[in-house]
Formats: structure tokens, sequence, C-alpha cells
């Protein structure tokens, strides 16, 4: 449960970075992503789930 809480402090942490550093990046990101295929979207989604399971398997190995 540890592990899982500090995942999501991380998580949280690059967040607040990423609004607080550049919001208008992240705004301008925003409005092109309506304009990506939503398979484009959902492989993006996939890869980056099994690219964080592998980085993690490393880790605890």
């Amino acid at each position: 449960m540890t592990d899982f809480l500090m995942g999501i402090a991380f998580f949280l942490i690059i967040e607040g970075l990423v609004y607080a550093l550049a919001p208008l990046v992240l705004v301008e990101m925003a409005k092109r992503l309506s304009h990506i295929p939503e398979q484009q979207l959902r492989l993006f989604g996939l890869v980056s789930v099994a690219a964080g399971v592998g980085v993690v398997w490393i880790m605890r190995g």
C-alpha cells in the first residue's frame, strides 16, 4: 500500500509541476488532443501503461 501511495504522490507532484511551470503549453496541448484519432490516443495510453509496468518490474526485481 505504501508503494501505491508513493506512486500517487509522484503523479500529483509531476502534474502539479506541469500546471505551475507551463500552463500555456498544457492548454495548447489540450486544444490539439481533439484532432488526434481516438485509436492513436488509446494506443499511446496502452504503451504508457506497459512502459510504466516494465519500469516498476525492473526496479522491484
